[in-house]
């Protein structure tokens, strides 16, 4: 019998230490390796990513093609420029592929893609080999040994966790890989459509990340971000293999810091250096194995001397975080990552809800604007422009670099949900999946959960204030005159409160705290005044939540689902609770994004949900994705 002929599908594991399903790969003993990368359109286009993350990226794909090239000179990370569902069954024919190998993923779109390729394969004959190496557990086994019930606590992976087993050890990186085939490619490419492109704002030229199979040059390369029409990234972060290995080197050496090391206790506002390892983004596209970082720490804090942290707040503590997450993801599918239809997230009204496919009930790329003061607020938000100046910076930090730390991720998003502008906790999680250079799907919509008080965590009285939790890190407010160089010459008795320094002390520092936008002359710059009385908000959105909390009602209720959940609710309640019909999930009488009312005709509400609908809908594909900030916000014409 001939020797196997194996495609390896390189995706959010580009490493090649401790690479469990590229070990499996080698252990065919193939007669060829073919290590490839398929460029997929469904991130391209329907998921976004910013400038800072596509380079992190980029960065990942070319350390892998190095190092494998390193190891066999004929051989190189192969990018293919085509949807995986359409290539796979041209490829499996072209180069004789007899095994495709690849790292189990679970997000909800990866799974669903990953379905239908397992499909293509055994239609061709294809054997496929899937092995577990994203997280530290399977996602399924964490579900399986918690019930079958999503993961909502670090004590249910750690008690689901032991009934799986130990943690395996790292695997050593292959020092030998086997040539690649012929490489013909004598089929034709099917071109994605690029719209709608959720991306389109980033781009300031035309994409031809598609202009040829191959690339432009024939040589299977690594697309460019001028190639992808990107604008440059602005990020001091950089990926690849070899950079996370000499990070996590450096952090183990330092045996004080990785055995004592505890979260809360972290400064958000350091930088340069940054007071957390800054993995995270290595974890995310696999250029670190979460295994290899596990046990690198662990056998340090086994052999320490003095008293060392646990989980959860420990360095391995985050990995159960993220392995939680993922458990959580895994059974819920698409209804995780958004309140209507899931059953363990609340239902708050908040402002700026989303719009449901009815048919899917998925969320789709819209949302209601039923306050234009709220739009205002988020947009300021979005930008650092709210006049408070630890949340501005920490906006313009994660706008500049792709990274914020841990607490000032939750500064910012207590912000904007429930301790300040009771905006839905699912327009914050779209800007960090924007921006972030380490967004990671399970993550991001579960901290954002968290944070809101929607799910995991339940103590929403407790908010971040924007004056006095920076204070207590930094008194003279030098992460502000980082990122917010305005204020770069105000004394720290105003670092924090800038519109409480006196006019002629203003003029001095050369700014003045006036007006909504940022500007300014040669004379004088301008930074906004706050864009709210926080105290007041603060109360008006505890109260808010209470109401919810009282009033009970999770995504799956009937009363959300089908849109009557208002009649719970007092009509001058924050959010959008006045009205007698609307959709599904948010009962909008008018949308109100330039002042004016703009009612709904009755003709035009889609009809309620049938309930029972609901159990078969996390197979669902959803069409557009969350919804994006910038022009992709549809409002309703009187």
């Amino acid at each position: 019998m001939s020797k196997p002929r194996v495609c390896y599908w390189f995706r959010t594991d580009l490493r090649l230490h401790d690479s469990p399903a590229l070990k499996a790969a080698l252990d065919l003993t193939p007669e060829c390796l073919y290590p490839i990368w398929t460029w997929d359109p469904h991130y391209v286009y329907k998921a976004r990513v910013g400038p800072n993350r596509w380079q992190f990226l980029i960065d990942c794909q070319n350390d892998l093609s190095t190092s494998i090239a390193n190891i066999n000179p004929s051989s190189k990370l192969f990018v293919l420029r085509e949807a995986p569902q359409t290539l796979f069954p041209k490829l499996f024919k072209e180069w004789r592929i007899s095994h495709l190998v690849f790292e189990k993923d679970t997000d909800a779109y990866a799974r669903e893609r990953d379905e239908r390729i397992i499909q293509l394969a055994h239609e061709a004959g294809v054997k496929v080999v899937v092995r577990t190496g994203r997280t530290l557990y399977d996602p399924d086994e964490l579900v399986k040994k918690n019930h079958g019930e999503p993961t909502m606590s670090v004590s249910q992976v750690q008690n689901a966790g032991k009934l799986i087993g130990p943690i395996p050890r790292p695997l050593p990186a292959p020092k030998s890989l086997p040539d690649p085939g012929e490489l013909s490619l004598s089929f034709n490419q099917e071109r994605p459509t690029q719209d709608p492109d959720y991306n389109s704002a980033h781009r300031k030229g035309l994409d031809k990340s598609y202009s040829a199979l191959a690339g432009p040059n024939g040589d299977f390369s690594v697309p460019t971000l001028s190639e992808l029409g990107i604008e440059q990234s602005t990020t001091p972060h950089r990926g690849g293999e070899k950079n996370a290995l000499e990070m996590l080197l450096s952090i183990v050496m330092d045996k004080d810091y990785t055995a004592t090391f505890e979260k809360p206790k972290t400064a958000p506002t350091a930088f340069s250096p940054q007071a957390t390892t800054l993995l995270s983004p290595h974890l995310h596209f696999g250029s670190l194995s979460c295994r290899e970082f596990y046990w690198r720490v662990q056998d340090v804090v086994n052999e320490y001397k003095g008293r060392a942290s646990n989980p959860p707040t420990s360095l391995t503590g985050q990995l159960l975080f993220r392995d939680m997450y993922f458990g959580a993801q895994a059974i819920l599918g698409y209804k995780f990552g958004q309140t209507y239809g899931n059953p363990h997230c609340r239902f708050i009204p908040w402002h700026l809800p989303s719009k449901i496919d009815i048919e899917s009930g998925l969320i789709t790329n819209e949302y209601f604007i039923d306050s234009a003061t709220a739009q205002t607020y988020l947009e300021r938000w979005k930008y650092g422009r709210t006049g408070f100046p630890w949340i501005d910076a920490l906006m313009r930090q994660l706008r500049q670099e792709g990274w914020i730390h841990h607490l000032g991720r939750h500064a910012v998003a207590c912000f904007l949900t429930r301790g300040g502008c009771y905006i839905d906790w699912e327009r914050g999680a779209e800007v960090f999946e924007e921006w972030l250079i380490d967004h990671e799907a399970a993550c991001n919509i579960g901290n954002w959960q968290w944070l809101a008080c929607a799910a995991f965590y339940s103590q929403f009285y407790r908010c971040y204030s924007p004056v006095a939790f920076p204070q207590k890190w930094d008194k003279e407010g030098r992460f502000v005159r980082r990122y917010v160089p305005e204020l770069e010459h105000y004394d720290q008795k105003y670092i924090y409160e800038p519109w409480k320094a006196p006019i002629a002390d203003q003029k001095k520092w050369g700014c003045l705290i006036k007006g909504d936008a940022l500007g300014g002359d040669e004379k004088f710059k301008i930074y906004p005044k706050p864009m709210f009385d926080f105290a007041k908000r603060r109360e008006i959105c505890i109260s808010a939540i209470k109401n919810a909390y009282k009033v009970g009602l999770y995504g799956n209720d009937p009363k959300v689902l089908d849109g009557s959940w208002w009649k719970l609710f007092d009509d001058r309640a924050e959010g959008p609770t006045d009205g007698k019909r609307g959709p599904p999930g948010v009962t909008i009488e008018h949308e109100n994004a330039a002042g004016d009312e703009c009612h709904l005709e009755d003709s035009r509400l889609p009809k309620p949900a049938r309930v029972e609908n609901m159990n078969t809908m996390s197979g669902q594909k959803r069409s557009a994705g969350q919804s994006t900030l910038d022009a992709l916000v549809k409002r309703l014409k009187r």
